[in-house]
């Protein structure tokens, strides 16, 4: 047959095969293989008509799943009438092309649908132009296999059902997807500077918001991360029962029982395998976990695979170099366990943690209670005597504490406060400029 042509246009959802090909060490969820795709699948907007198991040792180089399975692939999408075919799992761009000739219709791989749901969702600038990185960096390699020629790229959709442009076919906004390598390096150049700039002003944000202790939720997605962050703080933050709500970083005060306070951040949710490149475009987005004092890991404790995405979460925060000794775990979703064993089981593999319902308040009152323990254990009182010439040593002191009493004495302001001891320990870079009397 002819090379597949990706330049159809459907405003209508795509009826879609999902195909999971397991292979030894696979980390899908035993009870229900597919679940997590056709949870994705459905986010994008799509209709999931089948559903196909495929049980490998080894990955076929040519096709993946091997030519009798392609082709019995190939049969199921021609008598159900598909639009789509979603594999959950990576391919390559050759795999991908040869799959299409077998089956004449579009081929998704994972990693594809992943970034097809984050461009659907994006929303802010910063948002979209990571989006577009990573996708960039995941069709670069792919256009001479998989594409000839596309005419529009529909971004920033409401929804996958009102994007212009089918699965996979969302993204960094109307371009020719044909373009000379030569041009889409040219951009990818560009969006990385772009991404740098913010990366290095979140930093600055961030670090400006040093007066206060700060707490980053971070999890699997859809695990209740943002119903959380509205019962503790008031906010009023998206919340959907999907995955991938939230993609954009919220920083709200958080009001703890003893006095003090804290700045509350939720984050985009995880998945297992989550693109690498997806990862490093959003770090500037993640950067709220890389610097916060406490990571609040919010977990799903109604699921079966709880202890599986447990596990996702901490090998992306072990990617964004995230220090795991800083974590407080939140099993949520209390008020959907109807088995008093599985709380039990879950309490003496994590006596750490704290368990919570976002949905009803049951726990907030422990959880603010261990959050506010762990605020004031890093924190302590000091007394500073520092030369007020220095701008830089002045900025970083009232940026990063919470000054109770301040006079001066000559050039040498004196200055007592509280500050997280982490921050006490980084004023000795600043040398004889200052002295630290307590």
């Amino acid at each position: 047959m002819n090379e597949l042509k990706r330049e159809k246009l459907a405003v209508q959802a795509e009826r879609v095969l999902l195909v999971s090909v397991l292979l030894p060490g696979a980390k899908n969820d035993p009870a229900d293989p597919i679940g997590e795709l056709r949870a994705l699948a459905k986010t994008a907007g799509a209709d999931v008509v089948d559903e196909m198991l495929v049980n490998r040792r080894k990955i076929h180089p040519g096709l993946y799943v091997g030519t009798g399975k392609a082709e019995q692939i190939a049969d199921r999408a021609d008598q159900n009438e598909i639009d789509t075919i979603l594999f959950d799992n990576d391919l390559s761009p050759a795999q991908i092309r040869d799959l299409e000739k077998v089956a004449s219709r579009k081929v998704i791989d994972r990693s594809e649908l992943i970034l097809d749901i984050f461009a659907a969702h994006a929303r802010t600038h910063e948002s979209r132009l990571q989006v577009e990185l990573a996708q960039l960096e995941y069709t670069y390699p792919r256009l001479h296999h998989m594409w000839t020629h596309l005419e529009r790229i529909a971004g920033g959709a409401s929804s996958a059902a009102a994007a212009v442009g089918g699965i996979g076919t969302r993204g960094p906004g109307e371009k020719q997807i044909e373009i000379d390598r030569r041009l889409v390096q040219k951009r990818l150049t560009f969006l990385k500077r772009r991404i740098a700039e913010i990366d290095r002003r979140k930093v600055r944000q961030v670090r400006s918001r040093g007066e206060g202790f700060r707490v980053c939720l971070v999890g699997y997605t859809n695990a209740g991360k943002s119903t959380l962050m509205n019962l503790l703080t008031g906010a009023d933050v998206y919340v959907a029962d999907q995955l991938f709500a939230t993609l954009d970083t919220r920083t709200r005060r958080w009001d703890l029982d003893n006095g003090t306070h804290c700045l509350l951040s939720d984050t985009v949710g995880f998945v297992r395998d989550l693109p690498h490149h997806l990862v490093a475009s959003f770090r500037a987005t993640l950067e709220e976990a890389i610097h916060a004092d406490l990571l609040l890991h919010v977990a799903d404790a109604s699921s079966d695979r709880v202890e599986q995405q447990i596990d996702s979460v901490h090998e992306v925060l072990d990617e964004l170099g995230c220090d795991r000794s800083r974590l407080l775990l939140a099993l949520n979703k209390t008020d959907r366990i109807l088995d008093p064993t599985v709380r039990q089981v879950l309490a003496a593999k994590h006596p750490e943690a704290v368990f919570v319902s976002a949905a009803t308040g049951v726990g907030a009152d422990r959880l603010m209670a261990a959050v506010g323990r762990a605020a004031a254990g890093g924190r302590m009182h000091v007394r500073l005597r520092a030369n007020c010439g220095n701008g830089k040593l002045m900025n970083y002191i009232l940026s990063h504490a919470e000054v109770e009493k301040q006079s001066y004495e000559g050039a040498t302001a004196k200055i007592d406060a509280v500050m997280n001891a982490d921050h006490v320990e980084a004023l000795h870079a600043f040398g004889e400029d200052v002295t630290i009397l307590a």
